[in-house]
């Protein structure tokens, strides 16, 4: 199969004009010029039109175990509040409300142009019952508050998964041990990281909601007190197990950070990447995103959608135009990278998504387009793709 348009972004160089993909099964075959593509190829063409084709995106951090809380949490007072009250909602969730809501999340995702996701469950034994429509990293979501986690029995029920990884919570939820064991066991890692102002005030003055509500609980608070959440990340992990964090670890949100930690940032040597979800910002009103200082210390940065407990929709076309309102200088080629190849960087799949070229897998969509000089524009501007393909496969 050939697809031809009026405008081919590979993510690579310039937009091509008049451009065309060639597909063979699920991998993109060749990628150029509309008549130097079908000079080299055979097979069937798709003339797509007035359209711009781009890479499938790419959602790097997202909860969809939680698709069915959509708009059932009002806009809380604090983090902690929140935190209350998600709990309270998920108590009343049965193993078939999880699956439902999974499968729902997987189908909003593909329809406003996901191809890929990052997503941590709390129910990693219901994975076997899930059939995903597009490509997914599963992240059991572990936490040892109440409870010593067999991290070993975790991974292990996932080593039949295509691309897997483990989630320690966070800070507040997971202990350095499970960290640590975290880190020796799993290819890939994610955590959430200085999120809210509660977190900090929790880990640097051992005090404020968070930290009397998990007291209240029963969690062991003698870390908490002198440290930033950062800086308590940064110094409990095992060393000889994760000194390079590049392509293992990808953290997210970083909303809460002092100077004592930028000089941290500045100092280590390897970069994990930092998943910012604008949205889900915006509902909490955290403090503003470090994007400017984060970015120019070399950290890959890319854009998710959280979870439906603190969002409106699954859109990343959303997230990037949310994203656009708070950081207008920042170029719209920029902010696609963040969601195609700096996600697939981040995901340890750089090499299979996030642009269009040859070998890479055949996840691409297409847009409204009036020509390749606001190309960019025009994407972000998108509310859903016209057409699209996962793995080779034309979806509707």
């Amino acid at each position: 199969m050939i697809l031809r348009a009026r405008v081919v972004l590979t993510m690579d160089g310039a937009p091509i004009e008049n451009g065309a993909v060639a597909i063979s099964g699920s991998r993109i075959a060749d990628v150029g010029g509309f008549d130097e593509v079908r000079a080299r190829n055979s097979g069937e063409v798709v003339d797509l039109g007035e359209q711009v084709l781009f890479p499938g995106l790419i959602n790097a951090h997202c909860h969809l175990d939680y698709t069915c809380l959509r708009g059932k949490i009002p806009r809380p007072n604090s983090f902690t509040e929140w935190i209350r009250q998600i709990n309270a909602e998920k108590a009343k969730l049965s193993p078939d409300d999880y699956v439902s809501s999974i499968d729902e999340g997987f189908a909003e995702a593909q329809r406003f142009g996901t191809t890929t996701i990052a997503n941590l469950t709390a129910v990693p034994e219901l994975i076997p019952q899930i059939r995903s429509p597009i490509s997914i990293c599963w992240f059991p979501e572990l936490i040892d508050v109440r409870g010593k986690v067999n991290v070993e029995l975790a991974a292990g029920s996932l080593r039949t998964v295509e691309q897997w990884g483990l989630a320690p919570h966070a800070l507040f939820t997971a202990s350095a041990e499970l960290y640590r064991e975290c880190e020796r066991v799993a290819p890939l890692l994610t955590t959430h990281v200085a999120e809210s102002r509660e977190e900090m005030s929790m880990f640097r003055e051992a005090s404020g909601a968070l930290y009397d509500f998990l007291k209240e609980i029963g969690r062991d608070m003698s870390d908490c007190g002198g440290a930033t959440p950062l800086a308590k990340f940064l110094t409990m992990r095992d060393v000889s197990t994760s000194l390079d964090m590049t392509g293992r670890w990808m953290v997210a949100h970083l909303n809460e950070l002092a100077e004592t930690d930028f000089a941290l940032l500045e100092k280590l040597p390897s970069k994990f990447s930092i998943v910012h979800c604008p949205r889900s910002h915006r509902y909490f009103d955290h403090s503003p995103f470090a994007f400017e200082r984060l970015s120019k210390l070399g950290f890959n940065i890319c854009l998710a959608t959280d979870s439906l407990a603190s969002n409106d929709d699954l859109s990343l076309f959303a997230e990037m135009r949310a994203f656009r309102d708070k950081f207008p200088r920042v170029s719209p080629e920029e902010i696609l990278t963040m969601v195609t190849l700096n996600a697939a960087s981040g995901l340890g799949q750089g090499d299979l998504v996030g642009r269009i070229a040859a070998g890479f897998r055949a996840d691409v969509l297409a847009a409204p387009c009036g020509g390749s000089a606001e190309v960019f524009d025009q994407i972000i501007a998108t509310e859903q793709p016209d057409w699209m393909m996962v793995n080779g496969r034309v979806v509707g």
